[in-house]
């Protein structure tokens, strides 16, 4: 396994991160078939610095090398809650371009969350996995990296 290199983002690197939101949506929806996103990478950028920049949303992103560029991210943001027993952790995103997949990068990532998480105080991590069983890989992978079945689906109502 590759040595991995993570590092907490800036909101310099919004532009590299938002890219790899893209890439993640259209995955998502081209393995789906849905048009489950709104894909517009200025907003998207923008948002990210914006949530960077409030301390509402902390990201790590991994590289080859600190030189080159970052081929992976997670996103993660505190909530509370009686039945996880307190704060607790979330993973909006996390994404590895394809290349750097089943090389020790997303699990580098999963690491780095999970120290962030201990530091902050929070009960644990929680992470909704893109549908199955269309992404069957992607939960295994969580399953590998010490996750256990929560229980239910994600659902939304748009405001």
């Amino acid at each position: 396994m590759k040595a991995f290199i993570v590092s907490q983002a800036g909101i310099g690197e919004a532009p590299a991160i938002a890219d790899m939101v893209r890439q993640l949506l259209e995955e998502i929806m081209s393995v789906t078939g849905g048009a489950h996103f709104h894909v517009d990478l200025p907003a998207i950028v923008a948002r990210c610095e914006q949530f960077i920049g409030s301390g509402a949303y902390t990201v790590f992103v991994v590289r080859t090398d600190a030189d080159a560029a970052p081929v992976g991210f997670v996103s993660l943001t505190a909530t509370v809650s009686l039945y996880a027993e307190g704060a607790f952790g979330i993973i909006p995103e996390l994404y590895v371009q394809p290349a750097f997949r089943s090389g020790g990068a997303g699990q580098a990532l999963l690491e780095a969350s999970k120290a962030h998480g201990r530091n902050c105080g929070w009960r644990r991590l929680e992470v909704t996995t893109p549908p199955l069983p269309a992404f069957e890989r992607t939960f295994g992978f969580y399953q590998a990296n010490g996750f256990d079945v929560a229980g239910g689906r994600k659902m939304k109502a748009l405001l």
